[in-house]
């Protein structure tokens, strides 16, 4: 008789309990086999996009259109048999279909026929992009209330002579009573999930554009995403976390910009405490330097309102500048004792000196600066940024926004190959990483990124009130502004010279050294070993740096090695970079890089069916096509297997015995 093998208890432990999913031999073998199809399947499309800077409009417009994703098969599908305008209005119909229907329905004159029409040539569509998947997948994948019928129609050819009049029919009824709206709606959402697998969102989600929080609301309805948190996310949620400093810089952030809608609107946060202290106390003071950021034209307020938002960003300003100088001093591990400048004014002559240079000054009216106590709050300050603190911790949408950055977020993220973070990993100029001693350990690369981001959950897991998260905070505001930061990537945030200093020669904020040796294959060679991986399709995906396309500068670095997708949204980098930015599409035959140009806007898009253009470059193509079994989810289905064979052998050997055959989840619902 052959000799079975041993089992370690602990791993007969684990056969048991996986044995009580897999009862009988059976179930088990019936697993494995629906396990190595999956395997074989092509792997699924991966959607990366950066820097999205609450621009809403121009976001979801890309991920609606997936980046051109969806125009390429509606034109690999249709391109012989619609017209272009055709192809266009299908392309916006999927996009945006219920405001898109309410267009197009006075302008039909059968519209029954053209409901008939389009459900065909959308059914046709969403068979196409689903094949790869399997059909439990797909299934899940169906919007509720239409995922019977809408199965049928996916796998019931027209063609097919036997079932010609039993899809016809099905077609009919839908227009017949009513539902073919609804029913639009509900497949242009099965093809554009079933188009990207996967959403990566590189960072930067915050800041500049009007409504971030309606990009949170679509990030938070994505059937798969990751996020990495760029330095304008760790901003935020140190604010919602309870820092009072990073509430400062949100606040002085979003009135500097104009962009208060996203602060009063979209989170509910009033500023009253501060508009009546700003108001009261700089009420005769210049804020002349204090003029709120506009793009022309966009801006229609009052002088009176104008003004008031001058005195509300100078005095938000002053309380920031106070806040930053107590960390600094409370933190000396920081390094950043230089950046002490409230105590360097020299109010009598009207300037200051910075790293041994001395700068004029063009205000130095600071009705709440006392220079022998220069980083005291007074009594109405801490009461107005308390009050502001209080209002953002409280904000349940905020919370909930923030709880879905940390429960799908990280400072980096190694996923099919790729290591994705939104800055840098900090280096010396000659190609060491840097090392960090915060708490009198050094720490660098890897180990600093995973030391910081454990840091960052606890600054808002850790009880309310505790030194520990206090702590945790403080590290949170380093990530934001801190020398050499991750996500930062400076050496300074010179938000003060920026303020007070004419010259902008004090404006420089000198890059780590990482973005010059980034070029450098072997760096990024380097930085891919740091994190576990090598191989001719590793890559370092990353944004944080918009690419001077204009200036011949290309996304690609490192020889390929290395990609950075800026995307661009934010306007007022478009003229820095010529264009508005990049993303990446990463399928099973290629990587491709697309560029955008600038979104006109959602109401042309609707009614001109103006898509953003773009132009793509496959910059790397696959030896053969990439199968699920090369991707981390097919390592993972794998491990499955191993373990379920191991299963099959202890039922064989009698080791574990069988039990009850019930009803089992299929093998999408486990992976």
């Amino acid at each position: 008789m052959k000799a079975h093998r041993s089992y370690a208890e602990d791993e007969l432990r684990y056969l048991k309990m996986l044995s009580r999913l897999y009862p009988t031999v059976q179930a088990a073998g019936t697993e494995i086999i629906n396990l190595k199809a999956i395997l074989g399947l092509p792997k699924g499309c991966e959607h990366f996009i950066s820097d999205i800077h609450g621009e809403y409009e121009a976001f979801l417009h890309i991920l609606n259109s997936c980046s051109g994703a969806v125009r390429e098969r509606i034109d690999q599908i249709f391109g012989d048999s619609m017209t272009r305008s055709e192809r266009d209005q299908l392309a916006t119909l999927i996009y945006y279909p219920s405001e898109k229907l309410e267009l197009l329905k006075p302008e039909i004159s059968d519209i029954d026929e053209w409901y008939r029409i389009t459900l065909h040539r959308l059914i046709a569509l969403a068979r196409v992009v689903s094949e790869r998947y399997t059909r439990s997948k797909v299934r899940k994948a169906l919007p509720h209330g239409f995922d019977y019928i809408l199965e049928e129609l996916l796998y019931t050819h027209s063609e097919e002579i036997d079932k010609k009049d039993y899809y016809e029919s099905i077609i009919a009824t839908i227009v017949e009573i009513g539902q073919a709206p609804a029913f639009i709606e509900a497949v242009c959402a099965l093809i554009k999930w079933a188009v990207v697998d996967h959403l990566h969102i590189v960072g930067d989600i915050f800041d500049r554009g009007p409504r971030a929080d309606i990009i949170m609301d679509s990030l938070l309805r994505h059937h798969s995403v990751d996020i990495q948190w760029g330095n304008h996310d760790i901003l935020w949620m140190g604010a919602a976390c309870g820092s009072r400093t990073l509430v400062a810089t949100v606040l002085s952030n979003s009135i500097h910009y104009n962009n208060l809608d996203v602060v009063e609107t979209g989170y509910g946060i009033s500023l009253r405490p501060l508009s009546v202290f700003a108001n009261d106390v700089y009420r005769h003071c210049d804020v002349s330097r204090f003029a709120v950021k506009t793009d022309e034209g966009e801006y229609d307020a009052s002088d009176k309102d104008k003004l008031l938002s001058a005195r509300m960003f100078k005095a938000i300003s002053i309380i920031l500048f106070k806040l930053e100088g107590q960390k600094i001093l409370n933190h000396p591990e920081y390094g950043m004792s230089d950046r002490l400048l409230l105590d360097k004014i020299d109010y009598a002559g009207r300037q200051i000196t910075i790293d041994g240079t001395t700068w004029p000054l063009e205000d130095t009216d600071f009705p709440t600066v006392d220079p022998d106590h220069p980083y005291e709050l007074t009594s109405e300050e801490n009461a107005v940024i308390n009050q502001l603190t209080d209002s953002f911790r409280h904000s349940e949408k905020l919370q909930r926004h923030v709880r879905f950055l940390y429960a799908k977020g990280s400072l980096y993220k190694v996923f099919n190959g790729n290591l994705l973070f939104h800055g840098c990993i900090p280096m010396d100029d000659e190609g060491q990483f840097l090392s960090f001693n915060l708490d009198g350990t050094e720490r660098r690369g890897r180990e600093f990124l995973d030391y910081a981001e454990r840091a960052a959950r606890q600054a808002y897991y850790h009880k309310p009130g505790t030194p520990e998260r206090e702590r945790c905070m403080d590290l949170m505001w380093f990530l934001w502004a801190g020398r050499n930061s991750p996500i930062f990537g400076r050496d300074r945030m010179t938000t003060f010279e920026r303020r007070f200093i004419a010259d902008e020669r004090a404006w420089a904020e000198p890059k780590n050294a990482y973005y010059t040796l980034y070029e450098d294959p072997e760096v990024c060679d380097k930085i891919l070993h740091e994190f576990g991986l090598e191989g001719p399709h590793c890559h370092i995906i990353n944004g944080h740096v918009p690419v001077k396309t204009k200036k011949g500068e290309s996304p690609i670095k490192g020889g390929g090695k290395l990609i950075v997708i800026d995307g661009g949204f934010c306007k007022a980098y478009q003229k820095t970079s010529g264009i508005a930015g990049y993303t990446l599409i990463y399928n099973s035959h290629a990587y491709r890089i697309v560029a955008h140009q600038p979104f006109a806007g959602h109401e042309l898009a609707l009614r001109e069916n103006d898509d953003i253009s773009s132009s793509t470059i496959v910059f790397e193509r696959m030896e053969s096509r990439q199968r699920i079994q090369a991707t981390d989810k097919g390592r993972e289905i794998q491990k499955r297997i191993d373990d379920l064979k191991l299963l099959l052998t202890a039922y064989r050997e009698g080791v574990v015995a069988e039990g009850h055959d019930g009803a089992q989840p299929d093998a999408e619902t486990r992976i």
